[in-house]
């Protein structure tokens, strides 16, 4: 895909890494409400996985299929990783680049998606999350400022997105 999420080819996820294309990519916030203080359910990736294993990052994320819709992929992910199905709002978009220890590298035009949520899954998928929790906005800003290193490279941007969203 090009700069302004125009689809101009295809190649497989791992491709994409190693050559650092520009691919479109998709991230899932879900949130709730507690005492009036908005919480965000962050997973922690598996340590298995090929690149940002062990981080913090937002629910669910991942790529579409060839032909997909990111909205339709979105949904299909969050129903893959944590058995939830919701109507999701698309809230915003940024590219990004990051460049990891392994040589891979992403370069990524993201779409932000949100729901409102109010349980904590039990039944994740345990071959793409370590843990799920729900981390306040003020302690998540604290922890992004303080230890960044425990956070994907995404997450920041998903965070503004959301911040957005809330008019925050």
């Amino acid at each position: 895909m090009d700069e302004n999420d125009v689809e101009i080819g295809q190649a497989e996820k791992l491709e994409a890494h190693q050559k650092g294309m520009l691919h479109r990519a998709f991230s899932v916030m879900l949130y709730r409400k507690v005492a009036g203080e908005v919480e965000f359910l962050l997973q922690r990736r598996a340590e298995a996985k090929y690149h940002c294993g062990g981080l913090w990052t937002n629910t669910c994320c991942s790529h579409p299929r060839p032909g997909e819709s990111t909205h339709d992929a979105a949904g299909r992910r969050l129903q893959e990783e944590l058995g939830i199905g919701l109507p999701l709002t698309e809230i915003g978009q940024f590219t990004y680049t990051a460049h990891f220890d392994n040589g891979l590298t992403e370069h990524e035009f993201d779409h932000v998606f949100i729901a409102e949520y109010i349980l904590t899954p039990e039944n994740f998928n345990r071959d793409e999350i370590s843990v799920l929790e729900w981390v306040s906005l003020k302690d998540l800003g604290a922890a992004l400022m303080s230890d960044p290193e425990h956070f994907t490279p995404w997450l920041p941007q998903v965070l503004v997105c959301c911040l957005e969203y809330f008019r925050i």
